[in-house]
């Protein structure tokens, strides 16, 4: 170290290509900003055989992560390999060798992020993550920089593409959401096993770490509540623009005497900019209580923007190796995660609702499900009832004003078993946006 600062990879996949893509493909230009060669080192994976649109040296492949981590000549060493284990046990390893590691593991970081973070304060070591929230978006060092001076009163992310571009595919193209998952993974867009992100728990993983970054208390995933898209149908994105609204699966999370934080299908006006985030794009808004609302957009996965984003993080630790220091900005934004921040049960959160019923079109019928839903102290905003009789029941559609989820939870269960219901109520929460 000094004249050149030595690269060691963990994972030769996707990411791990664009890593090394851009490592040599703009070797010069990284020099200039860093001050001397980032130098790819050593790489690890299992299948050193498989094709790659890049070449590197037959030399510097090994199969063994250990040779990665303890060779002389690496001084940071980046972890793409992905899940819970071996990935955990090599980052620790590398951690007490006294190497800073980078990383996009999300799922790790959420599920498992204590171990690292005790391990990060024993060692002094750094530990960069930015890929593992939003892709090319470098929203995590805005949290932690450039909006240190604020108490972050709100974040809303659009932060899972496959997610998005399902729910843009039914309502541009009024396909079924089967229809639209089918042509994301004929894109490549969804995996052929999507469940991670139609379930909601891969935002829920990127929403753990936008909370334990915002409030500075670690947040497990385990914390975070999800619901998927699996309930979303055509007919409730063609209601919701009846209403002046899109559907989005977004991830919330709001400050306050206690934090809020969750993954759902949510309706928001359409004059707001999240509701105009289409495709395989994420944003994110954030409202700080000093510079007000803020949003970031951009390509929140693929190789090159994850890429970009995993460089980021080395050039930060690079330069501070090499003024001799590290850690000159803590990992998560505060020194210590240890602050008394309690979360809101998601029985007491206050929103608006979006309640769509399926009921047999007969007289009395609104006045049974508006009479529940009174005692429940629950308002109606609007109403539509559509006359179309289909399997013997039509839908009810109904927007409510702001009511309590335990309440309202408590009155569909009781309307769920009227004898006039054809079916379980399907209901979507609503921000409306007020002080947006």
């Amino acid at each position: 170290m000094g004249s050149r600062i030595g690269i060691g990879l963990l994972g030769f996949g996707t990411i791990g290509t664009g890593v090394v893509k851009i490592l040599t493909h703009k070797e010069g230009l990284l020099k200039e900003r860093v001050g001397v060669p980032l130098d790819l080192v050593k790489i690890a994976d299992i299948d050193l055989n498989r094709p790659r649109n890049v070449r590197v040296s037959p030399d510097i492949l090994t199969t063994q992560a250990l040779e990665v981590i303890h060779h002389p000549q690496v001084d940071i060493v980046v972890e793409l390999i992905g899940g819970i284990e071996p990935a955990k046990g090599f980052i620790l390893e590398a951690l007490r060798a006294g190497k800073p590691v980078v990383t996009a593991n999300k799922a790790l970081l959420a599920q498992d992020g204590r171990d690292i973070l005790k391990t990060l304060e024993e060692t002094g070591q750094d530990l960069g993550f930015e890929a593992s929230v939003a892709g090319g978006i470098p929203i995590l060092k805005a949290m932690r920089e450039g909006l240190v001076a604020n108490g972050f009163n709100r974040i809303y992310g659009i932060i899972n593409g496959t997610a998005n571009y399902v729910l843009t595919m039914m309502e541009v193209e009024g396909i079924s959401f089967q229809d639209a998952l089918a042509d994301a993974q004929a894109k490549g867009y969804a995996e052929a096993d999507p469940t991670l992100d139609i379930s909601g728990m891969d935002a829920a993983h990127k929403a753990s770490i936008l909370a334990t970054m915002a409030f500075g208390r670690y947040f497990c995933v385990n914390e975070v509540y999800v619901e998927g898209l699996e309930e979303v149908n055509l007919r409730d994105i063609r209601y919701a623009r009846e209403f002046g609204y899109r559907v989005k699966l977004l991830a919330l999370i709001k400050g306050g005497p206690k934090v809020e934080i969750r993954v759902h299908p949510t309706m928001i006006p359409l004059e707001h900019s999240l509701a105009k985030v289409d495709g395989v794009f994420n944003a994110v808004y954030i409202e700080g209580d000093a510079v007000g609302p803020t949003m970031f957009y951009g390509q929140g996965a693929g190789e090159m923007p994850t890429a970009s984003a995993v460089i980021a993080d080395v050039v930060d630790i690079a330069r501070d190796l090499l003024k001799g220091g590290t850690r000159r900005v803590p990992p998560f934004s505060y020194e210590s995660l240890e602050r008394d921040v309690r979360l809101k049960p998601m029985e007491d959160i206050v929103t608006r609702y979006y309640l769509r019923f399926m009921a047999q079109d007969k007289p009395g019928v609104l006045s049974r499900i508006s009479g529940i839903l009174a005692k429940g102290q629950i308002s109606i905003e609007s109403v539509i009832q559509k006359g179309r009789r289909e399997e013997g029941t039509v839908p009810v559609v109904m927007m409510t004003h702001e009511a309590r989820e335990m309440d309202v939870r408590k009155a569909l269960a009781e309307i769920d078993r009227l004898d006039i219901i054809g079916g379980k109520t399907i209901l979507i929460r609503v921000e409306d946006g007020k002080g947006w």
